[in-house]
């Protein structure tokens, strides 16, 4: 798998889901026999997946039942919640320990884990021991919003991998530039974004939006710098991106991306929605939309709303294979509307195409 390339699977199944795109990049390529491999998936509190704030042990265990599958067999789950909550107590709520249990794997609590002291551009960072003896990290973060950093993905799970004064103290410093050095001192050496359900706003979920989608990739720059797009934000947006592009520790470059859908998502089952989701979406009229393509309009109504122009917004919008073939007036959402009188295309769209579109038509 080449830096630049981004897979993409749609879906609902991530165990399955994780196993199609492994068969196709062939990891095992890369990691040798006696490598400790580590999983660090975010497990910030004791929330079950479908809040959209953790990382679903379904698709962890996809990853494990694969390089078991290739004779690994050096495999630990590592994670240190936030200070609000105890990783031991997230291990058991969010089905951690039963995993362990069925799969033989090691689960490590870096909120018990002694810390090494690192220098990054003249900056001290404290980095717990455990996290540094990987030797090939896969970073399983959630696809979701943040209320400081605006998203949270690939770069900033990372900070789980820190104390919990180094946690305290990153937010002294105003997350961004730490987050940014933070990975230049720890390595990661496979993405796998969990994109099933993911919070609107905040890191600790409550608002889950459901976009059914994993991502994969080896940069976190890119893979991060590709889901701010999803959920409306420019690189700009997200400081953390830039600086760490600067630092070198990947590209920021969209233009230079491979991104490679192996299926295309599909339609016609119940959207869960959360009741901010439900306001959001009240002038939006849904029939059988695929859950990635209505996520991806879930996250560019919330940043009209954050821009304060959804109060313009008079004309219904329309989502949904069961428009295909119909001629109606509206704004059509998707290359299923093209019978719209305006449409906004593509399959599916991002959110930040959707939302300066949308600002076009308004």
């Amino acid at each position: 798998m080449k830096d630049n390339e981004l897979y993409v699977y749609y879906g609902d199944e991530p165990g399955k889901m994780v196993k199609k795109i492994l068969e196709r990049i062939r990891i095992e390529e890369e990691i040798r026999p006696s490598d400790l491999i580590g999983i660090k998936p975010n497990l910030v509190l004791a929330s079950r997946a479908e809040e959209g704030a953790t990382t679903d042990p379904e698709l962890v265990a996809g990853i494990i039942e694969y390089l078991q599958g290739k004779g690994y067999s050096n495999i630990v789950v590592l994670e240190g919640s936030w200070i609000g909550d105890r990783t031991s107590r997230a291990f058991e709520v969010c089905g951690y320990n039963e995993l362990a249990r069925k799969y033989g794997v090691k689960l490590i609590d870096l909120q018990r884990d002694a810390a090494v002291s690192l220098e990054v551009n003249g900056e001290e960072l404290n980095v717990c021991r455990e996290a540094l003896a990987v030797d090939y990290l896969i970073n399983v973060p959630v696809l979701k919003g943040h209320c400081q950093t605006r998203i949270t993905c690939a770069l900033k799970n990372l900070k789980g991998c820190i104390p919990d004064s180094e946690k305290r103290r990153f937010h002294t410093m105003g997350l961004h530039r730490p987050i940014a050095y933070l990975n230049k001192v720890l390595r990661q050496d496979l993405v796998i974004v969990d994109g099933i359900y993911g919070d609107l706003d905040f890191e600790e979920g409550g608002n889950p939006v459901q976009m059914n989608r994993i991502i994969v990739g080896k940069d976190p720059v890119l893979v991060d710098s590709y889901v701010a797009e999803l959920l409306g934000y420019e690189i700009d947006d997200i400081p953390y991106i830039r600086i760490a592009a600067e630092l070198g520790i990947g590209s920021a470059d969209l233009r230079q991306a491979v991104i490679k859908e192996l299926n295309q998502p599909q339609g016609g089952g119940v959207i869960k929605k959360s009741a901010k989701v439900e306001w959001l979406t009240s002038n939006v009229v849904e029939d059988q939309a695929c859950s990635a393509c209505f996520g991806n309009l879930v996250h560019a109504l919330k940043r009209l709303d954050e821009e304060g122009e959804l109060g313009r917004l008079k004309e219904k919008l329309y989502i949904g294979q069961g428009f295909k073939g119909k001629e109606f007036q509206g704004i059509g959402i998707g290359s299923c509307t093209k019978g719209a009188s305006k449409i906004i295309g593509g399959c599916p769209r991002v959110a930040t195409r959707i939302l300066k579109e949308l600002k076009a038509l308004i």
